[in-house]
């Protein structure tokens, strides 16, 4: 969109061509798919006028500056996670800027992107302050919830290997209610929570909260539904352009903070060894 701004700004506009424009620029989302009658309409100018806008920034007619247009957009699906969460609602408005050729390009964009805001939003002090509460905490929880719950069970299994009194907050017939009841201002809650967030997950870490436990909260903004109740914040986008979340930015934290852990914490070999012999016998590794 900044591009077409300037196309905009640098063209020499007559002041119905001007009032295209603003639309365009007002209503980028809905402009990509429209016609240039229907964008005619919409102002009570002629299609003809919308025409020779087109042209007037460098391009060889509507459907050349359309596609130009939608290329933008399909750029700024990089926020379609944030602005709609509902999953079925995702893919209807996933269907409408599909080509066949770029889903993969714009996924990968998509994980870059969010990868790369974790450099930007989350001080490596933050990676040192987290881990040293959880080594700290006298029981650790960890608690993820359906769409977030490889990430609980990633971080759960690698932190058992380090330290001792890591907890699942969650299971199918037990309530995280019911798992931290016992919590209290000596242990330390690891919650992962992205859209669509849990009202679940808030009550745990307003559990948390009154127990003045230590609480590290992993979500994707500070205007999240947990980012409140957090002693320690991580911030990962999700953003996605299908249905589903993108998990690789709160990956790279989760993976970023066990490194954190493994530097500071003692005695790790002895701990694999001794569950490598028991692994051997199974053969399940």
């Amino acid at each position: 969109m900044k591009k077409l701004r300037e196309l905009i700004h640098n063209a020499n506009l007559t002041k119905t061509q001007k009032t295209i424009a603003k639309f365009i620029l007002d209503n980028s989302a809905d402009a990509c798919f429209m016609t240039s009658t229907d964008i005619a309409s919409a102002l009570g100018v002629s299609e003809s006028s919308v025409i020779r806008f087109s042209r007037s920034l460098g391009f060889g007619g509507f459907m050349d500056f359309q596609k130009a247009l939608r290329k933008d957009y399909q750029d700024k699906v990089l926020s379609i996670s944030n602005t709609i969460t509902i999953p079925s609602q995702r893919i209807v408005k996933r269907a409408k800027l599909d080509s066949h050729a770029e889903y993969i390009n714009r996924h990968f964009k998509n994980a870059a992107h969010n990868l790369e805001t974790v450099f930007s939003k989350n001080p490596l002090s933050a990676f040192e302050e987290a881990a040293d509460a959880i080594i700290a905490g006298k029981r650790k929880y960890v608690l993820a919830t359906r769409g977030n719950s490889c990430l609980g069970d990633y971080f759960l299994l690698y932190l058992k290997h380090m330290v001792p009194n890591v907890e699942a907050a969650n299971s199918a017939s037990i309530s995280p209610f019911d798992h931290i009841c016992n919590i209290s201002k000596d242990d330390c809650l690891i919650i992962f929570s992205f859209p669509r967030y849990s009202s679940v997950d808030r009550l745990a870490a307003q559990m948390a909260k009154e127990a003045g436990a230590s609480i590290i909260v992993i979500t994707d903004k500070p205007s999240a539904l947990l980012a409140q109740y957090a002693t320690t914040l991580f911030l990962a986008s999700v953003d996605s352009n299908t249905f589903f979340n993108s998990m690789v930015g709160p990956q790279f934290v989760t993976e970023a903070l066990l490194d954190t852990i493994s530097h500071k914490v003692k005695g790790i070999e002895k701990r694999l060894k001794k569950i490598d012999r028991y692994l051997d016998e199974l053969g399940i590794y």
